[in-house]
């Protein structure tokens, strides 16, 4: 628990809506979207001021260049919460490529336990840092949209998010 007591949060706008982001001395450790009815007042305020250096102020800034399309890797130091079984699967999502898919079984196959599916869905259902560890990036087998932690209309707008900035053609110059 004492960790915990460590720990600096700040909520941020975001396209998403507010978005709640915790660390802790040794990274980041939390990041969710904010459902909009349930934000209590006093976090529903201006910009948030972060101290200079921190975990917190580099996850903002790359948290932006993500939604404006000029950040498709997060390079942050993580401070991952859970059973080891959570982050071994918590890890291998932080290995699904930009704007690429997945599924459960892929994920339980590679970490060695095939027959866990269900095990992953949950432990991906627990994921403490949605967009830097890419669970959205998970269907179902079949490609179908599944369970989203912060509602399923998040995880449609975000693969669609990576979705077209991976189809929209290069404005750079090239040599003739």
């Amino acid at each position: 628990m004492a960790r915990e007591d460590q720990m600096q949060t700040v909520v941020a706008p975001s396209p998403r809506g507010r978005l709640l982001l915790a660390a802790s001395e040794m990274g980041l450790c939390g990041l969710e979207i904010l459902p909009a009815e349930t934000l209590p007042p006093e976090l529903d305020g201006p910009e948030p001021q972060v101290p200079g250096a921190s975990t917190l102020k580099t996850a903002l800034v790359q948290i932006d260049e993500y939604f404006s399309g000029s950040r498709k890797v997060f390079d942050l130091p993580l401070d991952l919460r859970g059973t080891p079984f959570q982050k071994e699967v918590w890890r291998a999502l932080l290995g699904i490529p930009f704007g690429a898919r997945t599924s459960y079984g892929a994920i339980a196959a590679e970490i060695g336990r095939p027959t866990a599916v269900r095990a992953v869905g949950g432990a991906i259902g627990r994921n403490p840092l949605l967009l830097v560890v890419p669970c959205h990036r998970v269907v179902g087998k079949n490609g179908a949209l599944t369970g989203f932690s912060a509602g399923m209309a998040h995880k449609q707008w975000l693969l669609s998010h990576e979705e077209a900035l991976l189809s929209t053609p290069s404005l750079g110059i090239t040599e003739a």
